[in-house]
Formats: C-alpha cells, structure tokens, sequence
C-alpha cells in the first residue's frame, strides 16, 4: 500500500489510558511497534517492521512540520507535536506525541523513540486548521523543495509573531 492509498474521512480513536509506542533506527524504519500502534493503525507487526515509520503517514500532515522534528531530534533532542496519522484502510487518527533520540553507550544516537497519546480535542481542531493552510503552502509549489521552504518559512513566521517556540506553542494548546 503505497501513499496513494484512499483516504475515508473516518477518525480512529484510541483511550486515554492506551500510549501508541514505536521505535525506528536512524533511517527512521520501524525497529518496534506496540499492540496499541498495531490495532489503532490496522497492521500487523510483520508488515511495520522494517517499513519506514512514513507507513503511517496522512497527506493532511505539512512536511514542514516532518522537517522540524527530524532537525530537532537529529541533534539529540526531544519534541513534542501533534499528528494526524493514516491507518491502513484510509482512516485517520490524531496523536499528541513525544519523540526523543536513543542513545547508544558511546553517545551516539541508536534510532528513535515515539510514545503517543490522546491529544486535547480543543488542540486538534486549532492544529487542524493550521496544518491545512501549512499544506494549501507546500501544495500551491509546483516544486517540492520550494513548497516545503515556503511552509516552514510560514510555521516559523506564525511562531515569532507569537514570539513562542514550537514546543511551547504545543504546550500552550496541551494545557490551555
């Protein structure tokens, strides 16, 4: 199933107490999936294993916001953000997540680590809109690399005008 698959409109969702957990190797292929990634995304573990973590992927979700956290936990940092992740069949379902950097004994970084949980619904629906103006953005570019500048260039304006970091602007939309 390629990223052309159909999407349906129809959100997954998963309980509060469930935390989605995977972990990829620097590459960002799955190492590890938890059974509550396998039942919300519709996969088996054969099939995500190995299979880069952008199995999941949804159109709906600005690459910008992709090239912010990998350039931030490539330097040995956490991030926090929201994500719509596509299931298997074409259904949908948002994330608040956490990815850090796993280090081997050297220092060095091993792959990564992802636990995801419930997002605060109020944050979602602001996140919506954002993430879709980030994508009218990249779309509006016939060329790929223009249009991801174009966007991440958008997101950081957004940002220093509420003079806050990504993180924190995660954080304000988690606890408000």
């Amino acid at each position: 199933m390629g990223h052309g698959a159909s999407i349906t409109g129809v959100e997954r969702f998963f309980d509060s107490s469930e935390i989605i957990v995977s972990k990829t190797d620097t590459a960002g292929k799955i190492t590890y999936a938890n059974d509550v990634f396998l039942d919300i995304a519709g996969f088996t573990e054969d099939e995500v294993l190995g299979k880069p973590h952008s199995i999941v992927r949804h159109p709906d979700m600005p690459r910008c916001v992709f090239k912010l956290l990998w350039d931030t936990i490539q330097t040995g940092n956490e991030l926090f953000a929201y994500v719509v992740n596509r299931a298997k069949n074409g259904d949908h379902y948002w994330v608040f997540a956490h990815v850090t950097p796993i280090f081997g004994p050297d220092g060095a970084i091993t792959g990564y680590h992802s636990s995801r949980r419930v997002p605060k619904r109020e944050a979602v629906d602001l996140v919506r809109g954002l993430y879709a103006d980030l994508c009218k953005v990249e779309q509006s570019h016939s060329d790929r690399k223009a249009g991801l500048q174009a966007s991440t260039d958008m997101l950081a304006g957004i940002l220093k005008d509420k003079n806050i970091s990504y993180e924190e602007f995660v954080f304000a939309l988690e606890t408000s």
